[in-house]
């Protein structure tokens, strides 16, 4: 069997190629692929080579968030029946080290992550027309679910998990800086996890029209109105929790001044050295905690997408077939025009 697959050799060189697949072996499956969606780290490989230390090293097919249908069952796997929507989990903990046997997969020493250039041979990822992979990294959906919908388990999975790392949100008041897909996805998250005034920030009005659209209590341009959030600085603050998705140091100083003292920040979004505002990080007791990918979370993924108990299709903006990856890392570079870009794949 032949497939087209989006490898990227450097950075802005993205080609669309054909590869042989095997059959599937015991225990596996073949999916035939469906929509896959563009994150932000695979924007940094394409227009950077990598991040931090983590570079591209060798032809990498990209994707981590993405849907398909199985197309064959290897020997062993009962289930699920050909034809049926699946996601894919990208993480595949080794299970052996002492942070799987302590509880704590996410941070496996020997993690191989789709899509990912941090080991080398890189982990190849699922933007292709065809996939094999093991049956216990699929996910099935009901046939009520769309393949769009299904490709955002991967992300929607990363956001519970920054939820989780909150505590308990239910009845707090909550501020989220930066309204990109992670951005609204936390705002959904939380928002099921019973947050009940959730403050978005952005410097888009298109992003922040998404956020209103998917529950925002208030929805704020810091560009166009850099003082709109004083209200919520007063007192030493007036926010429980914030989630900052952007990475951005104007948008950490909002949040370390928008917290109350002992409030609680945690910090989705990557990026290299940033200013730290620690007077007021000392000063209000503020717990600062790090969100890193997930690992049960993903299954609650699935289950809430599935049930619509969280509707994901508001973040997504556009689909282009596999043949335009390269105009669709593009597309989804500007977010003045794109939020969630997707691929599609031959069906």
């Amino acid at each position: 069997m032949r497939s087209r697959v989006a490898r990227l050799y450097a950075a802005h060189d993205l080609r669309v190629e054909e590869d042989e697949v095997p059959a599937p072996g015991p225990g596996q499956v073949l999916l035939r692929m469906a929509a896959g969606g563009i994150c932000g780290s695979d924007l940094h490989y394409y227009h950077d080579g990598g991040f931090g230390p983590v570079r591209v090293r060798e032809p990498i097919i990209s994707g981590h968030e993405a849907s398909g249908r199985v197309a064959a069952l290897g020997d062993g796997v009962d289930g699920p029946a050909p034809g049926t929507l699946v996601a894919v989990s990208p993480s595949q903990p080794c299970g052996d080290c002492d942070y799987c046997r302590a509880g704590q997969p996410i941070h496996c020493l020997s993690m191989r992550f789709m899509g990912s250039a941090m080991r080398l041979p890189h982990e190849q990822g699922m933007f292709r027309d065809l996939l094999v992979v093991p049956a216990a990294q699929v996910h099935a959906f009901p046939d009520t679910t769309t393949p769009a919908e299904a490709a955002c388990a991967e992300p929607l999975a990363v956001c519970l998990h920054a939820v989780a790392q909150a505590g308990d949100v239910a009845g707090k008041r909550v501020l989220i800086t930066g309204a990109g897909p992670i951005g609204l996805l936390v705002l959904a998250a939380a928002r099921q996890a019973g947050a009940t005034d959730i403050t978005v920030t952005d410097l888009t009005d298109a992003a922040l029209e998404r956020a209103r659209a998917m529950g925002a209590t208030q929805a704020i341009n810091v560009a166009a109105d850099p003082d709109a959030l004083a209200p919520l600085t007063e007192g030493k603050g007036q926010v429980d929790v914030a989630f900052d998705c952007s990475a951005a140091g104007p948008a950490l100083r909002n949040a370390f001044a928008a917290l109350r003292p002992r409030g609680t920040l945690v910090q989705v979004g990557v990026t290299g050295d940033v200013t730290i505002p620690l007077n007021m990080l000392v000063g209000k007791e503020i717990t600062w905690r790090g969100s890193q990918r997930f690992h049960a979370e993903f299954a609650d993924a699935v289950r809430l997408i599935g049930s619509r108990a969280i509707d994901v299709r508001p973040i997504i903006s556009h689909s282009l077939p596999l043949e335009r990856a390269a105009e669709a890392f593009d597309l989804a570079s500007d977010r003045s025009l794109a939020c969630k870009v997707q691929l599609s794949f031959a069906q």
